[in-house]
Order: C-alpha cells, then sequence, then structure tokens
C-alpha cells in the first residue's frame, strides 16, 4: 500500500516527472473542457440530445476531479493543512456545486453553479507562467500594498474636493462624497464612463490634475509587476542553467 502511495504522489505531485506533466496537462485540458461545457449549457433551444451529453462531460469531469481532491488528500502528509490550503479549498468548491445540485432540488442552490467558474482556478496550480506570476506578486508585495493604501488615499482626497467644486452647480449629482466617490474611481482609473462630470471651471482643473496622477498610479504597478516578473525569470532561468550544468557532471 505504502509503495502504490508513492506511485501516486509521484502521478499528482511529481511536476518533474513525465507521467506528472502528462497528468497535469491532463487535468488543465480537462479544467478548460469544463469552463467550455458550462457556458455552451448556456446556449438557448439546445436538443435533448445535446444536453444529455453536457450533463455526461460535466459527470466525467466532476468524478476525475473528486478523485484527485481524494488523492490529494490521501497522499498529504498533513491532510488538514491541505484540506485548508488556498488549492485545497479550490479543489473543494470546484466540486461542491455538483453535489449540491444532485442532493438538493432547490431554485436558491442555482447559485452554486457561479462556483464552477471556481474551476478556472484550479488551473493555477498547473502553470507554469501563473506561478511565476504568483511570485512575481510576492515579489513586489509591500510596493502594491503601499501603492494601494495611497490609491485609496488619493480617492478620498479626489471625492472631497470634486465635492467642494461640484456640489453647489449639480447638487443632484454630487450630492455627497459618497456620491463623488464614484466619480472618483471612474476618473482616477481613466475610465470616464461620462455619467457624471464637472461643469465648473474649478472642478474640470481639479479634474485634469486627478487624471494626470491617475494615469501614473495606473502605469506604477504594470511597472512593478513588469520588473517582479523579469526577477523570477532571471532567477528561474540560473537554477535551470546551474543544473543543466551539473547534470553531466554527475554522469
Amino acid at each position: 500500500m505504502q509503495r502504490f502511495k508513492e506511485v501516486v504522489k509521484r502521478v499528482v505531485d511529481g511536476q518533474d516527472t513525465a507521467v506528472g506533466r502528462v497528468f497535469d496537462y491532463g487535468i488543465q485540458t480537462l479544467i478548460l473542457l469544463s469552463l467550455v461545457t458550462f457556458s455552451l449549457s448556456t446556449l438557448p433551444n439546445l436538443s435533448p440530445t445535446q444536453v444529455r451529453w453536457l450533463e455526461a462531460v460535466e459527470l466525467g469531469t466532476v468524478l476525475i476531479f473528486s478523485l484527485e481532491y481524494i488523492a490529494r488528500i490521501w497522499i498529504a502528509d498533513r491532510k488538514r493543512d491541505y484540506i485548508f490550503s488556498f488549492y485545497g479549498i479550490i479543489d473543494f468548491l470546484a466540486i461542491l456545486p455538483f453535489y449540491l445540485q444532485a442532493a438538493v432540488d432547490l431554485r436558491c442552490v442555482r447559485i452554486f453553479r457561479l462556483m464552477r467558474l471556481l474551476r478556472a482556478l484550479k488551473i493555477l496550480r498547473y502553470s507554469r507562467a501563473l506561478r511565476r506570476l504568483k511570485q512575481a506578486f510576492a515579489e513586489a508585495r509591500d510596493e502594491l500594498i503601499l501603492l494601494s493604501f495611497a490609491t485609496a488615499f488619493l480617492l478620498f482626497l479626489a471625492s472631497v474636493g470634486i465635492y467642494y467644486f461640484e456640489n453647489e452647480a449639480q447638487p443632484e449629482r454630487f450630492s455627497s462624497i459618497f456620491d463623488c466617490f464614484w466619480w472618483a474611481v471612474a476618473t482616477l482609473t481613466t475610465v470616464g464612463y461620462g455619467d457624471i462630470y464637472p461643469v465648473t471651471t474649478g472642478g474640470r482643473v481639479f479634474t485634469f490634475v486627478i487624471l494626470m496622477v491617475g494615469l501614473g498610479f495606473v502605469a506604477a504597478p504594470t511597472g512593478l509587476l513588469a520588473s517582479a516578473l523579469t526577477k523570477v525569470t532571471q532567477i528561474e532561468d540560473r537554477m535551470e542553467a546551474a543544473e543543466s550544468d551539473d547534470g553531466p557532471k554527475q554522469r
């Protein structure tokens, strides 16, 4: 039994082995297939045969995801840590909607179908590029947190500023700082929906300043992540080069 457990662990967690990579690619394919069938199931005027095929694919993918979830619990050295980890929760939520719908026939339970979209997050485990992105976020975490606080402060400042400029001229649109917050978000992110805009000279000048500042705030996280991704990629490339150089020497 212990030997079989080791074999399963090499397949499920062995990302450096050929069989492990085949398993990873297979799960990624099933995730995408599940999301495609979920989208197809929303098409109107599906024939009974098409509905049955979609349900069969859904059943098959859920069974495989369920077996994968059980296998990961079984091979985990600390089962509780896996179950309550980020990936453990995602793996569980990816299969939960199917069993809820099978067990309870209530219209309100249909909301859990939205949780099927969480299967897309399962692909985080298997994508090397996404793992690099995760490492890049961790690398730039402190800077991003600081930027988030600065953005929140700037949003509040913009809301207060536009309120004092536009409240008298447009009391129905800029009636409170909370109403102005929507304008601040749309302006600072440079979206500019145009549903609410200043008409006073002071308000327009203030909006111009906020727009210029917003351009910098939108570009800053992109630069931080690009720099962190470059650093993570360079580290991985150096590690792979070192491993390839050590290989012939060991032979």
